[in-house]
């Protein structure tokens, strides 16, 4: 059986185009909703999937986890809503699902193939244009594994999955459909930004004038000149430019967030 799991929060304009796109190579589709207020679980189950409801957590890597411990396939393919796999991407991993059931291994067993799990290449969308650098391509992140063999840590939104073996990579790519509009990637960021604030706050990180000029002037500048300079995003025109530019605020905004977060607390325990 091959599993595709999803965690969704309000991804109706999105959540069909994922589904109808793995729906000739998934056995199985578990879709962990974090109490969506659109008609993203509605489209989904319109599509095949089995559905688990839960609470939307600002790590949805938690949620992301909850799908995965749900599969009962022994391949599985964790995606996002705006995600999908392109025809090569799922012609491979239809001949690698067969090659898995023909070793003989069961969920729970012990696989004796190797590597059990794989890097998948994303093509990133963003402003009209699939990035070619900028360090958004080839953008690997690992979202193939057999089942059993791979777990998130759930520590961070932007972390990779722990893998128990050998990490191979899979042919064909992964289309990311992530900021079609502006507005689709301002939306992302302040959810970005504020869990990083919550981070910050966790991890004590004092109101200084050190820690503000690190985190409003030498952060966003390095990242910057790391995204369009050195990665080369300068190769892809404007959009390059914009998200190495919207990257770099990540920590202003963050750091922003946090020390307004903290005159919150003061004026409410005053």
């Amino acid at each position: 059986m091959l599993s595709v799991v999803l965690a969704t929060y309000n991804e109706e304009k999105n959540i069909a185009k994922c589904l109808q796109s793995i729906a000739d190579i998934a056995d199985e589709i578990v879709v962990v909703d974090g109490s969506s207020t659109d008609k993203t679980v509605e489209i989904a189950k319109k599509n095949g999937a089995k559905i688990i409801s839960t609470t939307n957590k600002a790590n949805f890597h938690i949620n992301k986890q909850m799908a995965m411990d749900a599969a009962k396939g022994e391949l599985v393919l964790q995606l996002d809503a705006d995600e999908w796999p392109d025809k090569e991407q799922k012609k491979w991993i239809t001949s690698l699902h067969t090659e898995v059931v023909r070793s003989g291994f069961t969920v729970g067993s012990t696989y004796s193939g190797s590597p059990v799990a794989w890097w998948l290449k994303r093509k990133n969308f963003f402003l009209g244009h699939y990035f070619k650098k900028g360090g958004q391509y080839p953008d690997p992140v690992i979202r193939l594994y057999i089942h059993g063999y791979a777990k998130l840590p759930q520590k961070d939104v932007h972390e990779q999955m722990e893998v128990k073996g050998e990490i191979g990579w899979a042919k064909g790519h992964l289309i990311h459909y992530a900021n079609p509009t502006f507005s689709d990637y301002l939306r992302k960021f302040s959810t970005y930004t504020n869990f990083k604030a919550q981070q910050l706050e966790k991890d004590n990180l004092q109101i200084s004038i050190l820690n503000t000029l690190n985190y409003v002037i030498y952060k966003p500048i390095y990242t910057f000149v790391q995204l369009f300079i050195r990665h080369r995003g300068y190769v892809d025109g404007i959009p390059g430019f914009v998200f190495a530019l919207m990257s770099g605020l990540h920590h202003q905004v963050a750091y922003l967030l946090l020390w307004e977060l903290r005159e919150h607390k003061k004026r409410d325990s005053s």
